[in-house]
């Protein structure tokens, strides 16, 4: 039986998923401890059924997720609305410090991949298809880069490329709230209002003025118009042949609204409300995701696989608290990248702001990571992750 779900009653059952993760978080002591994300608890149970209907042969469903890019863009504009020429200008050399940790974790995950893989007696084509393209690439790099790998000699590249992002999405949730617990706790980390001083940008904390609807209409409007303006900056980006995500379209157009509002007197970005309507659009996306991930692709994994998998999880853990958490500054912003390092490292942008999230909720904001991580992990990484993955199947095809 399929059970066929309009765009309404999808987006509704997305809403009943985190009411239910919501309600087991409050009530499992061990999910609060480790700071996983409601709609990773609750996308998790729900894909569990799903698994169970599917291979019973019971049931199946079908859903409309039209309204998963409206969510992710209205998100990923919040996003770019943080990005004021302070903030820049203070996390500046962050952002390239950051960038090239990141470079170093993607050609870390395609050196283990392809050893590992030939240890197994695996094509080492296998080993790639379950390293930075999936890993820090996610499901879109997969997608693309899998004909790519089919045409270099890897037979049912998408099948094991997807699998294996399915898997990263998976580990990406459940690693970044532990390994963030782990270092604000064993290093005693400044955290709260005192972080923020620390980094010195007061002028993005977290406003306690009161909701009013003129403020709500204005912070409406503004995400709509830069969500549109970033559909015209997505379009001409795709003139130049490259891949960008949607997403990055969206953060520019409101970085730039940001900024012209920053120097002129008639435009005021409302910032408390944008961030708001940006994390209920984050947690609805991501129960998306979570519903559209068909756990039983991982049990079609062959044991190779699955430890190549674990490895890269393994290596991805190793690197937030070794190398992120320490090149970064080795304080509470630094062990908040590591938590976001975990998610995009491992799978995905939204999953990394999702741990982040439940790690702020727990601990206290910290706004140069929330500008820094979906900065590189969006847009910057996506070009050094590609060269590197075209040098390497050139050189192992």
């Amino acid at each position: 039986m399929v059970i066929d779900l309009n765009l309404f009653l999808t987006t509704a059952l997305a809403v009943i998923v985190l009411l239910v993760g919501d309600y087991v978080k409050k009530r499992a002591e061990i999910l609060r401890k480790f700071c996983i994300p409601i709609p990773v608890i609750g996308g998790l149970l729900f894909t569990i059924l799903v698994s169970i209907g599917y291979s019973t042969g019971l049931f199946t469903f079908k859903f409309n997720f039209a309204l998963s890019d409206v969510f992710m863009l209205a998100f990923y504009s919040s996003i770019g609305f943080t990005a004021s020429y302070k903030l820049l200008k203070k996390g500046g050399p962050k952002v390239i410090k950051f960038l090239i940790v990141s470079i170093i974790v993607v050609i870390l995950q395609n050196l283990l991949g392809v050893y590992l893989a030939k240890l197994l007696g695996l094509n080492p084509l296998v080993g790639l298809a379950t390293a930075s393209i999936p890993m820090t690439g996610g499901h879109g790099t997969s997608a693309a880069f899998a004909p790519v790998l089919e045409e270099a000699g890897l037979q049912n590249a998408l099948t094991i490329t997807l699998a294996a992002a399915t898997f990263g999405l998976v580990a990406g949730s459940l690693t970044g709230g532990p390994i963030g617990k782990f270092l604000i706790e064993k290093y005693k980390l400044l955290t709260g209002k005192a972080a923020e001083k620390v980094e010195g940008i007061e002028d993005i904390e977290k406003g306690n003025e009161k909701l009013d609807e003129k403020r709500i209409y204005s912070a409406v409007y503004q995400l709509l118009v830069s969500m549109a303006l970033g559909s015209i900056i997505s379009m001409l980006l795709k003139k130049t042949g490259l891949t960008f995500p949607a997403s990055v379209g969206a953060m520019i157009a409101a970085a730039i609204i940001r900024n012209i509002a920053d120097y002129s007197t008639w435009l005021k970005i409302k910032e408390n409300e944008i961030r708001i309507i940006g994390d209920i659009s984050l947690i609805l996306f991501l129960a998306f995701s979570m519903m559209s991930l068909k756990l039983w692709q991982l049990t079609d994994l062959a044991v190779p696989m699955i430890i190549l998998l674990i490895a890269q999880t393994i290596l991805m853990g190793l690197c937030a608290v070794f190398l992120t958490y320490k090149v970064m500054g080795k304080n509470y912003e630094a062990a908040m990248m590591a938590v976001g390092h975990c998610g995009f490292g491992l799978g995905a942008v939204p999953t990394a702001m999702a741990n982040m999230q439940s790690i702020e909720e727990k601990y206290g904001p910290a706004p140069t990571a929330f500008f820094i991580l979906p900065l590189v992990g969006s847009l910057f990484i996506n070009f050094f992750n590609s060269a590197i993955i075209v040098a390497f199947i050139n050189i192992y095809k």
